[in-house]
């Protein structure tokens, strides 16, 4: 298991996930293999990879989306807050204070901004909701200027704002985002990643995937690489932005980009890189 405790990460992992694998097709196909991985309370962790390495199973696998198993005989577990979530349900997990905003958004078109919220708050007491929307109002002024408006009817920026409080109506203890700056000018990717940042100094840890590596390794306080359905490699934010494989692969620093980044970190251990 990685050593990840950041400075100032207790020794509880809030998140932590043993020997998970996730199979497709009556298990024909792995999209991820004996994956170990943990969140501590309070840290920003990022996954990065290309596309088809397994983030978003990942995530799917913890939020109850997907179903996954063990890779050795005990089966393999995802735990949170120490609770194996095996037979909880999606919805259980919300409740348990983990949220998920998707990748491309998913906002309800055809709703306004306060109804999406509504929709996102709905384990929640009218109070509680009321509550969790003016926290969300006072973070995004936009979404209170708009609240009327179709979120159909909204920029991409906007929309992922919306996204984005809406997962945040649950008050979760963990958010785990997908690709949140996908498809956004710079300028806005810059107000997400503030966003993102607030939303930890808050007392939310974030479990993040950015196509933005750069970006996301800049801002995390942990981060795991995943190449070939499993973790290739892991280490501080700093300690990968400054990996010249990881700056290859990932931050267009060199040119060995088409390379999976198990045979690149092999060959640079041989001195062929």
């Amino acid at each position: 298991m990685p050593s990840d405790v950041s400075t100032g990460a207790t020794a509880q992992p809030l998140l932590e996930l043993t020997e998970v694998s996730v199979s497709y097709s009556g298990g024909a196909v792995r999209a991820l293999d004996r994956v170990d991985m943990r969140v501590f309370p309070g840290q920003i962790v990022v996954l990065v990879g290309v596309n088809g390495a397994g983030k978003t199973t990942a995530l799917s696998a913890i939020s109850g989306l997907l179903p996954y198993t063990g890779g050795s005989l005990d089966g393999g577990a995802i735990r949170f807050q120490g609770q194996d979530l095996r037979s909880r349900s999606a919805s259980a997990r919300v409740r348990a204070g983990i949220s998920m905003v998707m990748e491309g958004r998913r906002t309800f078109p055809d709703l306004t901004v306060e109804e999406n919220l509504t929709a996102g708050g709905f384990t929640r007491t009218k109070a509680e909701a009321k509550e969790s929307r003016d926290r969300v109002y006072a973070m995004f002024p936009i979404l209170a200027e708009r609240r009327r408006q179709l979120a159909g009817l909204m920029s991409g920026g906007e929309q992922q704002m919306l996204a984005i409080g809406r997962a945040l109506m649950q008050r979760p203890t963990l958010l785990m985002l997908d690709e949140p700056s996908l498809g956004l000018a710079p300028l806005i990717v810059e107000q997400i990643k503030d966003h993102i940042l607030e939303i930890n100094a808050q007392g939310t840890s974030v479990l993040l995937i950015e196509q933005n590596a750069a970006m996301a390794l800049s801002i995390a306080d942990y981060a795991y690489v995943l190449d070939g359905k499993t973790v290739a490699r892991h280490g501080t934010g700093a300690e990968l932005l400054a990996d010249s494989t990881v700056q290859e692969l990932y931050l267009g620093v060199a040119a060995e980009g088409r390379r999976s980044f198990r045979a690149a970190f092999d060959a640079r251990k041989r001195g062929n890189l």
